[in-house]
């Protein structure tokens, strides 16, 4: 249940800064090319909108399946193997997260020390910038629940978009007239 509501949210944050940065943006537009006049304070905000929204849609798409992904060689190995190889994908994997995560942690905690605030909105950058960790935290949590369905053989292997797969049955369709 509690998996469920942090997907839930995810998918929320991501579509609401989606269109958020969206109509900035566009308001933006309009009242500089309209008006000659404009905000300061939208280019960036709209730049921290898209950080967050690229850390969260890093997450979504480790759950959802669809990053790219490169298992020519790893198809090569049986079952056992393919899970063998993706458990210590996952695992190094993992470590880069610890690694971000830990110099994400230094990095906010000096700059809630000098308090800084951003250039153009007055917040305090350690929290406009707090997503580092958020976003390598939700990453963590994704790859460990990837890593336990390996362990436990629920898996064999990352899902992800296949799209050499996905190609092929496009040709077949239009070739058969099914065209899309």
């Amino acid at each position: 249940m509690f998996m469920r509501f942090i997907n839930r949210a995810e998918e929320a944050i991501i579509c609401i800064m989606l269109v958020l940065t969206t109509l900035l943006v566009f308001l933006d537009v309009v009242m500089r090319f309209g008006f000659n006049a404009g905000f300061m304070w939208t280019q960036e905000l709209t730049l921290h909108m898209s950080a967050w929204m690229v850390l969260f849609g890093a997450s979504y798409g480790l759950k959802v399946g669809s990053h790219i992904g490169m298992d020519a060689f790893v198809k090569l190995f049986p079952a056992t193997g393919q899970r063998i190889l993706s458990s210590i994908a996952a695992l190094m994997a993992l470590v880069y997260c610890g690694l971000i995560f830990y110099g994400s942690w230094i990095y906010l905690k000096k700059m809630k020390l000098i308090g800084i605030e951003l250039e153009d909105i007055p917040i305090p950058a350690w929290q406009a910038h707090s997503m580092l960790c958020i976003g390598y935290l939700f990453l963590t949590a994704r790859l460990l629940i990837i890593l336990w369905s390996l362990i436990t053989g629920k898996a064999h292997g990352f899902k992800h978009a296949d799209e050499a797969k996905e190609s092929l049955e496009l040709a077949e369709g239009i070739t058969k007239g099914e065209g899309r």
